[in-house]
């Protein structure tokens, strides 16, 4: 039995700005916003009150706010959204 793979679907995230590893980044199944931003790294200059995720669906850009301190803290866990391929996680 032969397979060919006819077209091949990347599932990445991509992380922009203060981040220590800033570019794209593979999406692991069911990742979430923080594990994203701990697996990227924060730089000191980071504004971890006002980090935001794009997501473009059905053609209609939509942000979702993300406050960084609270959730490692383990409150505000409903900003810790599921990734999905395509999102930018924005660290301004």
């Amino acid at each position: 039995m032969t397979v060919a793979v006819s077209r091949m679907q990347s599932r990445h995230v991509y992380m922009v700005g203060e981040v220590l590893r800033h570019g794209p980044m593979s999406l692991t199944p069911n990742m979430t916003v923080l594990q994203a931003l701990v697996t990227a790294g924060l730089t000191p200059f980071a504004n971890t009150k006002k980090i935001y995720v794009l997501r473009v669906k059905n053609g209609v850009q939509q942000r979702f706010s993300v406050n960084y301190k609270p959730m490692i803290k383990g409150k505000n866990m409903s900003q810790n959204i599921v990734l999905e391929p395509e999102d930018m996680v924005i660290v301004p």
